[in-house]
């Protein structure tokens, strides 16, 4: 990065009035209740401290199934928004070696991001040759499973501990007339569901770990994985009573006490904020299914398209600082139910699942999201797969092969 683009940073950090306002559009995927509670925290930060303005650029579609694509096509055509949200991992990586983002190198290096980014390995990601083009805003993670404590009074059952003692419970919970388990039918969510929950619990870590980061597609087809198709097989089952699209009215229906469960990666939680339900008194969740108390370093990141405008690059700069500091970090997070990304904020108004997920991630036990493991086209090609598996009647032992078969394709 040159000099001027340093002082620009300087110039951000210091204020909005060292620089003329720029209006910023940003695309995000954050529609429903909490994610929209959430996204308006860093909306509100950039307006209070600067002169620059939030253009807001939200566009349905869980995972960034429509915003990626409409990200890309505008940047490919020369139209790019301000900023752009991406998941932690490798769904950018191409944009970032065509040399599309702005580097945020030197406001990283002035902020000392290194010095409080935990655990420092999320800023890799954001890294090509040495050089740094996103901020993680923070951390989720898919393994959790969200349990109604109503609905199992209801049914006359304790509220499971893991995810035996809630299969074991399916009968009485219809018996009550309560969908054991509710799923959205989009394809990312059956995908995270069986390739990175039940897996991850089910098979185990290492086991994971040898499919998603060793690329091993023979114990991908083996029968030691076999379990988890097997799992799928009877979630698949399990929610057969509720049939709805978007993960958040799946939460919805959990909150209601419509269904008495969901997997969901722990972006439920603001749902359940906006509802007002109180964690460990409404609702119980488990991380890794009660099974394996692990988390993945997934989340969300900001890229930064170049503009040739210096009001703009100079918004850019400050949205970034603004995103990583302190005071914004808590409010976003607690809003979105989503971990920080710095080890040192004060995070006492944290609820009891988010304070389970803290001391996971402080004991360490983390695994790598499934985007930082395998590039986005072989992401989608899974999910076109267990979406077809999820809505359909194909057997556990085909949907095992034809995911091997995947997986020796991947890079």
């Amino acid at each position: 990065m040159n000099r001027g683009i340093g002082m620009l940073a300087a110039a951000a950090i210091c204020g909005g009035s060292a620089a003329s306002a720029a209006d910023l559009e940003v695309v995000h995927w954050w529609t429903s209740g909490g994610e929209a509670a959430a996204v308006a925290e860093f909306a509100k930060a950039l307006e209070a401290n600067s002169d620059h303005k939030w253009i807001d650029g939200a566009i349905a579609g869980g995972g960034g199934t429509n915003a990626i694509p409409a990200v890309v096509s505008r940047m490919l055509g020369g139209d790019p928004p301000g900023a752009t949200q991406f998941n932690h991992g490798r769904q950018a990586e191409e944009l970032v070696a065509e040399g599309l983002f702005l580097d945020l190198t030197d406001l990283a290096e002035e902020e000392g991001w290194r010095d409080f980014v935990f655990p420092s390995s999320l800023l890799d990601s954001c890294t090509l040759d040495g050089r740094l083009y996103c901020v993680p805003v923070n951390i989720h993670s898919w393994q959790w499973i969200w349990l109604n404590n109503e609905a199992f009074g209801k049914a006359g059952v304790d509220i499971p501990s893991d995810w035996n003692e809630f299969v074991a419970s399916a009968d009485a919970l219809r018996g009550a007339g309560i969908a054991p388990l509710a799923t959205g039918s989009q394809a990312w969510q059956s995908s995270g569901l069986i390739t990175q929950v039940l897996a991850v619990n089910i098979a185990g870590t290492d086991a994971w770990r040898r499919v998603n980061v060793d690329k091993d597609a023979e114990f991908a087809a083996s029968a030691d994985y076999a379990p988890v198709f097997e799992a799928a097989e009877a979630a698949r089952e399990l929610s057969k009573d509720i049939e709805v699209t978007d993960w958040n009215l799946a939460t919805a229906a959990v909150i209601t006490g419509q269904a008495a469960a969901q997997i969901m990666g722990d972006w439920a939680q603001g749902e359940f904020a906006v509802a007002e339900a109180v964690a460990g008194e409404d609702y119980t969740c488990l991380p890794g299914l009660g099974l394996n108390e692990v988390l993945q370093l997934g989340g969300d990141a900001f890229y930064f398209p170049k503009n040739s405008d210096p009001e703009v690059e100079a918004a850019q700069l400050k949205m970034a600082s603004l995103m990583i500091s302190k005071e914004v970090q808590v409010a976003f997070n607690l809003k979105k139910g989503s971990l920080p990304i710095r080890g040192d904020v004060d995070l006492s108004a944290a609820n009891d699942c988010m304070q389970k997920g803290l001391g996971i991630l402080a004991d360490g036990s983390i695994l790598p999201g499934g985007d930082m493991a395998l590039t986005r086209d072989t992401v989608e090609q899974i999910n076109d797969l267990m979406v077809q598996f999820w809505n359909s009647d194909m057997s556990a032992g085909e949907a095992q092969q034809k995911y091997a078969d995947l997986i020796a394709r991947a890079d």
